[in-house]
């Protein structure tokens, strides 16, 4: 088998020799006997077109014509007519009846390139063709019978258009009989530099001038390269430093100069650190609501505070609590304190415990009040935390979901804090 694929490779101008390409060389070589249809996939510039022309050329019709049609290039509206044909009259323009790829391609192979693009009402003819082998023209009435094999291709997720509604579900099962990835040239990097040795000495060669050769610094650079374009950008790259550059041995810093950004590189990313940093974005949110939620809790406690002191006249003392207080929240002027009016966000270290805040009264201690009192709360972020969670719990009945939804945190932060702190639910 090895040596077969390197007669295909030979005969059709195939330079690599990356475990991925010959998966997908070997898949095609197997099929191309059978009438089974194939779909081929792969991202645009991959080299498509030549698996499909390997696949007609090793099978029992390659005497036959073979036609490479772009559904994407044609025309919604003539489309049906570009594939199977239309009678005279049958709109604007017919003045003769005319014959279709499928008619006049009988016996031979059908390509389809970019079938992810076909029109949903051509779809529906296609798949009568593949299931009965039969069409009707356009403004025809008689079915016609045809025999003829598809080979299709795409570089959509057809099965993401599927669930979008735009391709038929039947229409893909019955094309990906046999189904063919192409890889990437970023899958294949060991094949990159053989690629552009043979593409530069095409171009030397045709135009008669010594061939280009790299660095190790610039092979470096072709290899890291994400080759969004494929084995058609390798060859335009390839071809422009051939042609635009001076120089005959091409280094990094050449290759910088008329590409700059070969250098951009798509590295992976770990799920586990996009995990890790949403799980850091979400504590981060819960701690933005419990700040947010304390403050308003203080604001409460002070409005509570100055109605004490106004209503049983008691007096204010003076001293740093009272002045703490302002940085968040302006104090009256009746109540006998002239600081700013407006609040002023400050940075604040958040103790265990808050300072006391001292209420003293004027010496009458009828009316229930004692002459010194302390008022203690806990400020700590962990209780406060864990309070807000049993809150929530609490209210929705130890759902979980509907609580984690509450605070704005998933379940599995919402189970990580609930086994932190012990909580009971």
């Amino acid at each position: 088998m090895a040596t077969n694929l390197l007669s295909i490779k030979q005969r059709f101008g195939i330079i690599g020799r990356s475990v991925p390409l010959d998966h997908a060389l070997n898949t095609a070589v197997r099929v191309a006997p059978t009438d089974l249809t194939v779909l081929i996939s792969g991202e645009s510039g991959v080299g498509k077109e030549v698996f499909s022309k390997i696949i007609h050329s090793l099978s029992p019709r390659k005497h036959n014509n073979f036609i490479a049609v772009n559904c994407g290039a044609i025309p919604e509206g003539t489309i049906n007519s570009e594939l199977f044909g239309h009678e005279k009259g049958a709109f604007t323009g017919a003045t003769s009846t005319r014959k279709g790829y499928f008619e006049t391609v009988d016996g031979g192979t059908i390509f389809l390139d970019e079938i992810g693009e076909m029109p949903l009402e051509t779809q529906t003819f296609l798949l009568r063709v593949l299931e009965q082998g039969e069409f009707i023209k356009v403004g025809g009435d008689s079915v016609q019978k045809t025999d003829v094999r598809v080979v299709a291709a795409t570089n959509a997720d057809l099965l993401d258009k599927v669930k979008r509604g735009k391709f038929r579900e039947d229409l893909y099962y019955r094309l990906s009989t046999v189904p063919i990835d192409v890889p990437a040239l970023r899958e294949r990097p060991e094949d990159i530099y053989l690629l552009f040795r043979k593409f530069s000495s095409d171009i030397a060669e045709k135009y008669r001038s010594t061939p280009i050769v790299l660095d190790d610094s610039a092979q470096r650079i072709l290899i890291d390269y994400a080759w969004p374009g494929n084995i058609r950008e390798l060859k335009n790259v390839a071809e422009q430093m051939s042609v635009l550059s001076t120089e005959r041995n091409i280094s990094a810093i050449d290759i910088e100069k008329y590409l700059p950004n070969l250098r951009k590189r798509n590295l992976p990313i770990l799920a586990s650190s996009v995990e890790k940093e949403t799980e850091s974005f979400r504590e981060r949110e819960i701690l933005y609501k419990l700040l947010f939620d304390m403050k308003s809790d203080l604001n409460d406690l002070k409005t509570l505070v100055f109605e004490l002191i106004s209503n049983n006249d008691l007096r204010v003392p003076e001293g740093n609590q009272l002045k703490q207080l302002n940085k968040y929240r302006s104090i009256p002027e009746e109540l006998g304190y002239t600081g700013d009016k407006e609040f002023t966000a400050q940075p604040f270290e958040t103790p265990r415990k808050s300072q006391p805040i001292i209420i003293e009264s004027n010496g009458n201690t009828n009316d229930g009040y004692r002459n010194v009192e302390e008022v203690e709360e806990s400020l700590s972020i962990e209780d406060m935390e864990k309070e807000l969670i049993t809150k929530a719990l609490r209210k929705h009945r130890s759902r979980r979901k509907d609580a984690a939804s509450e605070l704005g945190i998933s379940e599995r932060t919402l189970y990580r804090k609930i086994k932190h702190y012990h909580i009971q639910e």
